[in-house]
């Protein structure tokens, strides 16, 4: 019974699997047909981009002045305080700006596209575009599934730059340590390719994030609890995809950048 239960599971994950498979061909078919939705395009980037900023900064500041408070209290002990700059702005670079802001956007836009789409899909909507010869992937998927590959690593980078203000002000202002050490090892040791490594994670993960949330709005099946469940699926396979999506990526990129 054990046996056959477990084969069970493993089919449905693998229909799961090609079903998803299936759409992500379908997404990327339907990005180079005619007529190319630019207007829904820049829509889905000012309402994910521009409405997201608050957050973004936020958290991306919090981030670099608790991890400057880590770093200080280690490196004092070394007397090497001026590397918490450095340290920080490697950190965030790398990985804590790619995957912090991927995070709130998961929480923010992420379920918002899976229960806008899934709304659709329960009142019919989505089944009144396809009667009208308009495609719901293209429509509805490729428009948000590109627009967050875009938005994602500007807002990572914004991340980026409010992490190493933070960092700033709680090294300096806070923890006393000198400026012009602080500033030179920072411009000294973080390289262009942190920063652009950490931008390419971001691309990435905005796509995974942007496909899986439309994917599972697309398949709702039920009423107003099966959009809340699809939501919260979304979330969670979004979340542990990028995790995923990171360490593949950080294994190829520090051989790279």
């Amino acid at each position: 019974m054990k046996k056959l239960l477990s084969n069970t599971n493993i089919y449905k994950i693998l229909e799961e699997l090609g079903r998803f498979t299936l759409f992500v061909l379908d997404v990327f078919r339907w990005t180079f047909h005619k007529p190319f939705r630019g207007r829904q395009f820049i829509f889905q980037i000012e309402h994910m981009g521009v409405a997201s900023v608050p957050i973004i900064v936020l958290s991306g500041m919090a981030t670099g002045m608790i991890m400057s408070q880590q770093f200080i209290n280690i490196l004092d002990m070394y007397n090497s305080g001026a590397f918490a700059g450095a340290g920080v702005g490697i950190a965030m670079a790398r990985e804590l700006a790619p995957i912090m802001t991927t995070l709130m956007l998961i929480a923010k836009n992420g379920s918002a596209i899976t229960a806008e789409i899934g709304t659709m899909k329960i009142t019919e909507q989505i089944d009144a575009m396809a009667t009208m010869s308009v495609s719901p992937i293209q429509f509805l998927a490729v428009p948000r599934v590109w627009a967050s590959a875009i938005v994602f690593p500007i807002l990572t980078a914004l991340s980026n730059l409010v992490g190493v203000l933070g960092s700033y002000i709680v090294s300096v202002h806070v923890k006393g340590v000198d400026e012009a050490a602080y500033l030179h090892y920072l411009f000294r040791l973080v390289d262009p390719g942190d920063i652009f490594a950490g931008l390419i994670k971001a691309a990435v993960m905005g796509l995974i994030v942007g496909l899986l949330s439309c994917y599972y709005g697309f398949n709702v099946r039920g009423g107003a609890k099966a959009v809340g469940d699809s939501a919260t699926k979304s979330v969670v396979a979004s979340s542990v995809s990028i995790l995923v999506a990171d360490y593949i990526l950080a294994a190829i990129l520090l051989k790279v950048l």
